[in-house]
């Protein structure tokens, strides 16, 4: 059991370093929306593979961070019954989902999207709009994306067996005891009381 806790904390390190990173990638879309916007206002220029590579950004944030996601425990849950179940309980289910729904789907995209990917990259797919972008890159995306999320799918699911055999920490405890709507307002609450606590220059 502790090698596959070593494993688990090994993968929890490696899309930790995705989750960190990938912020960058909704920067540069960003800025390049921007960009775009004052080239097409000032010189009355624009491209579709402005238009493309931001979401072709958007899509590598969006996919390559899902396990990170489920990392911080951060997807969508209907907890309206589940929350009302013994902890055990709750621990089977996610044994349940990750075991046989989450690892299944991933393995299916992953044997589907390779072959895909490889084709796209053959054939120099190109966008089908003018002055837009090869395809391939885009696609890459998603065999990478849920490679990284069945990782991390794996990682949860020896958490809670260790838990089970009472060898390691609940697993289904908040990263933090409020939502994040509960931290977003002590934050503001806490920039209030400082601002207030703050003398004003007359």
């Amino acid at each position: 059991m502790q090698a596959l806790l070593k494993l688990s904390r090994a993968i929890d390190w490696l899309n930790a370093q995705v989750g960190k990173y990938v912020i960058w990638l909704i920067f540069a879309a960003t800025v390049i929306s921007a960009l775009n916007a004052i080239v097409r206002k000032a010189f009355n220029y624009s491209s579709n593979g402005f238009l493309e590579v931001q979401w072709y950004l958007f899509a590598w944030s969006f996919l390559v961070a899902a396990g990170y996601t489920l990392l911080q425990r951060e997807h969508v849950r209907i907890d309206v019954l589940n929350s009302r179940l013994p902890k055990k309980a709750q621990v089977w289910i996610d044994i349940i989902g990750f075991a046989f729904f989450l690892t299944p789907l991933c393995l299916m995209v992953l044997y589907m999207g390779v072959p895909m990917v490889i084709e796209k990259y053959q054939s120099g797919e190109m966008s089908g709009n003018p002055g837009g972008l090869i395809r391939w890159p885009v696609w890459l995306a998603l065999p990478i994306g849920f490679f990284l999320l069945m990782l991390q799918g794996w990682s949860e699911l020896i958490k809670r067996i260790a838990f089970l055999r009472g060898v390691g920490p609940d697993p289904m405890g908040r990263l933090s005891d409020q939502s994040a709507e509960e931290e977003l307002a002590e934050a503001l609450r806490r920039e209030a009381e400082v601002k207030a606590a703050t003398p004003t220059a007359n």
